[in-house]
């Protein structure tokens, strides 16, 4: 469905009965939470950091109409967290080094977001499994073993906002200390299908396997493990495994010829080779050469070249 579609439509629901709304609203929702593929597969990330907001409050607003449609819920829970990430998160890290109270205010936002995410993931796991949520917080390994392979997508999205929400809360404790609740989430996501969406759960558990509590062994090594999963089931047409093994191993093992080898990899990742990921490949290789930029800044040692594998 076309955007001016949606918006026809839209209108049209407020005007009408309630039970014809309703029926329209979940039909409306069906579509939406199928059209990601639409963004994914542009070429100009700005254009589409300008539409996405919209898009996402015309979900919010069609929520307000159907609560518990799963479909809806899952596009919010993915929409804004892909939302944060990108055009909130990155840019506080990019402007950290000029602007330090910018960057603070972009941070908190993003942390904002994140947690949004998180509940509509939540909403959308309790749509099939009434009192899910509360479950998770008394006991997160216990909740989790109710899930089944058709839940791996809120799963997943709900671990990785809730993650990435935690991840800029070392001032918040209390949201520190749901961790375990993340680790849950995403053990059993991967356990069900670790090759949801072309290893996008290897993908994120390349990164935070540095963080896992109680881990034995070198972390390196489990994220190595993770990292050579994803490029095998992206073919290596995904830019995203390559900056996240950099990001995580390379910069904590001071490791800057591996750094330097995978950055250069995920930027020369072709963008038009697989349409689907095309937009996803170009923020990501923005993000490649970011990091170039600062490698003085972060590896102490300019000639370092660590073992990380």
């Amino acid at each position: 469905m076309r955007l001016p579609q949606c918006l026809a439509l839209f209108a049209a629901l407020l005007l009408s009965g309630c039970s014809v709304r309703k029926f329209a609203v979940n039909k409306l929702g069906d579509s939406l939470a199928n059209s990601g593929t639409t963004f994914a597969s542009d070429n100009d990330p700005e254009f589409v950091g300008q539409a996405i907001p919209f898009s996402l409050k015309l979900i919010e607003g069609l929520l307000a109409e159907s609560p518990k449609h799963r479909g809806l819920l899952f596009a919010a829970a993915s929409g804004f967290t892909q939302y944060s990430y990108v055009y909130v998160q990155e840019p506080a890290e990019e402007v950290e080094a000029e602007d330090l109270n910018k960057s603070a205010a972009l941070a908190q936002r993003a942390r904002n977001l994140y947690l949004r995410a998180r509940d509509y993931g939540l909403r959308g796991l309790e749509t099939k499994h009434p009192g899910f949520p509360a479950a998770l917080r008394e006991n997160p390994k216990d909740a989790v073993r109710i899930m089944k392979r058709g839940d791996v997508p809120l799963l997943y999205w709900t671990a990785v906002a809730w993650g990435a929400a935690i991840a800029l809360s070392k001032d918040h404790p209390k949201l520190v200390a749901e961790q375990p609740q993340v680790e849950a989430l995403i053990d059993r996501a991967y356990e069900l299908d670790p090759t949801y969406d072309h290893g996008v759960i290897e993908q994120f558990l390349i990164s935070y396997e540095s963080a896992r509590q109680g881990a034995r062994g070198d972390f390196a090594v489990r994220s190595k493990a993770h990292f050579d999963r994803a490029v095998s089931l992206s073919n290596g047409q995904l830019a995203s495994p390559y900056i996240a093994y950099a990001e995580t191993v390379s910069i904590q093992k001071q490791n800057r010829e591996e750094f330097e080898s995978l950055l250069k990899q995920a930027l020369a990742v072709d963008p038009d080779k697989r349409l689907e990921w095309r937009l996803s490949n170009l923020i990501m290789q923005r993000r490649a050469r970011w990091l170039l930029s600062r490698e003085e800044e972060l590896f102490l040692d300019a000639g370092s070249t660590g073992s990380s594998k």
